[in-house]
């Protein structure tokens, strides 16, 4: 069973010791920077490790972004040793449910490296479409919300 749990002091080496492919660190932060990011933006910024029953697999951070007033999948990565599993599936969906149950989010937004092809079919397959805007490298995708 898949599911998001907070991080803890139990978990919490574990969880900086997530790491992707080595082709593919150009493309995320590390865990130990994301969790930087989330004590300084703690008021919007909601890290979780992604767990397959009691085995840490991943993290993702979802976020609000005040100054566009958006929902955001900020950080989202399946550790090497356990991707293409259907993990990143599930998490992803979890992590869309959390947003809309938690703050009723109807769009959510994420920006994915331009390189990064894997990534970007996942959450296409998933319903993520392109917004037409690109920044600092990164395609930026919304997900909007069935009702």
């Amino acid at each position: 069973m898949v599911e998001l749990r907070q991080i803890t002091q139990h978990n919490f080496d574990e969880v900086i010791n997530i790491k992707v492919a080595e082709h593919q660190q150009a493309f995320v932060s590390t865990v130990a920077y994301s969790l930087a990011q989330a004590w300084l933006y703690n008021a919007t910024a909601f890290p979780f490790a992604i767990y397959a029953d009691d085995t840490i697999v991943g993290f993702v951070m979802l976020g609000y972004y005040e100054k566009r007033n958006q929902y955001t999948l900020w950080k989202f990565l399946i550790d090497e040793k356990y991707q293409a599993k259907g993990y990143g599936k599930k998490a992803l969906s979890l992590s869309i449910n959390y947003l809309v149950e938690n703050f009723n989010a109807e769009k959510i937004y994420i920006g994915v490296s331009l390189e990064n092809q894997v990534a970007k079919k996942l959450y296409s397959s998933f319903g993520f479409k392109e917004t037409g805007k690109i920044e600092n490298g990164m395609e930026e995708l919304i997900y909007t919300v069935k009702s």
